[in-house]
């Protein structure tokens, strides 16, 4: 079966603007030299195109650099607009010179016409205005120079081609205002798309850091304490010590180094203009970590190794979840568990996973002093604020708070359907 053609409107589009403009222009010069001049004679004639007007070789020489110079300016439409739009509109001022006009034909003023609304679409707003000023007094140099002669006679055609020039420039214009308005949209796009970009990295390295930060604190305060008494718990509480930062460091190190490649593709995606191919190599860019609620069993026992005993209890049917609502779900219990490691005072606490049929729920419980630094970090803290954030995010509900029998609670409920199982094979299985 042959291929279909393709629709006419993508090739006119194909076409360049020079080449649009000589197009127009010699048509509308070579119509009359066809019709008035090689045609037998007939008995319609024509008082600006007379059988006669081309006989002398001053008319012939004239006529030939108008052709010379148009052609020229079209040339050079692209690389220099300005010169371009100067000579389009010589060429057919010497037109008419040649056949003894005393106006511009309105056919032959379209090309000008052309050129202008190119200009005022791909140029500033005051340049396409200077243009279309120069268009209009040169039509009013005419009607001058035939009302200082006395030649005026019949209805001026100077009004009706002022109108197609000012609607050339209507159209050029609205052209380049509907451009700068989509290029500050993309512009605007992108500056979210950046600062939504930080802000989730900068979630990311919080949760990450203020965990491994809290273990090392912990870890190494029970090290000094009994380093005189107990060598060899301080010995292994230093070398958690020393495993938790290698691990912290070499993440950092990654997440740096994606940001790094990020950027550096941004810079080189702006300088060859090509957004389409950044935002797929942006989304390429592994800046978020592998993370879920299978690496929880990982989380609670490295927390109980610093000293702060996790009790994790999995209730309800375990199954593949979103990776937004995983992560976010592992993330919020990593910032509870942090929390009570900085600030409960409590040598224990139980984190609770719940697979219902539309939500997943989570929920950390401690018998620390809840009562008063926990509420503030509630009020003030960077790292509920975080988990309230995420869950608002999801279209979740939180809540965090002091226990009336004591310690503190954060829970969060994040909508997970059944029938929403996106995670990979591989991951689900590992479950």
């Amino acid at each position: 079966m042959p291929a279909s053609p393709p629709p006419p409107l993508p090739m006119l589009k194909r076409i360049p603007p020079g080449l649009w403009t000589a197009l127009v222009w010699v048509v509308a010069a070579v119509q009359p030299i066809v019709e008035y001049v090689l045609m037998p004679p007939r008995r319609e004639y024509s008082l600006s195109y007379p059988r006669d007007g081309l006989d002398s070789l001053t008319a012939q020489a004239l006529l030939a650099l108008a052709f010379v110079v148009v052609l020229t300016g079209s040339a050079l439409l692209r690389r220099r607009t300005a010169v371009a739009y100067g000579l389009v509109m010589v060429g057919t001022v010497v037109s008419s010179v040649a056949w003894r006009q005393d106006e511009v034909p309105p056919l032959q003023f379209l090309g000008v016409d052309v050129v202008l609304c190119y200009l005022a679409a791909t140029r500033a707003r005051r340049t396409g205005i200077t243009a279309a000023a120069w268009a209009l007094g040169v039509l009013a140099g005419y009607a001058a120079l035939r009302w200082a002669t006395g030649t005026e006679s019949g209805t001026a055609s100077e009004p009706f081609v002022a109108l197609t020039v000012v609607i050339a420039w209507l159209i050029g214009n609205s052209v380049h205002q509907a451009r700068a308005h989509t290029a500050e949209l993309h512009a605007r796009a992108a500056a979210q798309a950046v600062t939504a970009e930080r802000l989730r990295i900068a979630r990311e390295m919080h949760d990450t850091v203020a965990h491994s930060i809290g273990i090392i604190a912990l870890q190494a305060g029970a090290a000094a304490r009994v380093m005189e008494t107990q060598p060899a718990r301080a010995r292994e509480a230093m070398i958690t010590v020393e495993h938790v930062g290698r691990e912290t460091l070499a993440g950092l190190r990654r997440m740096l180094g994606a940001l790094r490649q990020a950027d550096q593709e941004q810079e080189s995606a702006s300088r060859d203009q090509e957004p389409a191919d950044h935002d797929q190599r942006r989304t390429q860019a592994p800046l978020r970590p592998a993370v879920g609620l299978a690496d929880l069993e990982r989380l609670a026992a490295t927390t109980t190794a610093a000293g702060v005993r996790v009790e994790v209890r999995w209730q309800g049917e375990r199954r593949p979840l979103p990776t937004d609502i995983d992560l976010a779900a592992f993330r919020i219990v990593q910032e509870a568990v942090t929390n009570v490691v900085r600030h409960a005072a409590a040598d224990r606490c139980r984190v609770a996973v719940e697979y219902l049929e539309d939500e997943l729920v989570v929920e950390v419980v401690d018998r620390g002093k809840g009562g008063d630094t926990n509420v503030k970090n509630a009020d003030t803290g960077f790292g509920l604020a975080g988990m309230r954030e995420r869950v608002a995010l999801l279209d979740g509900r939180f809540t965090a708070g002091p226990r009336p029998g004591g310690g503190f609670r954060v829970a969060a409920r994040l909508p997970a359907p059944t029938a929403a199982g996106t995670e990979p094979e591989a991951k689900a299985g590992a479950r």
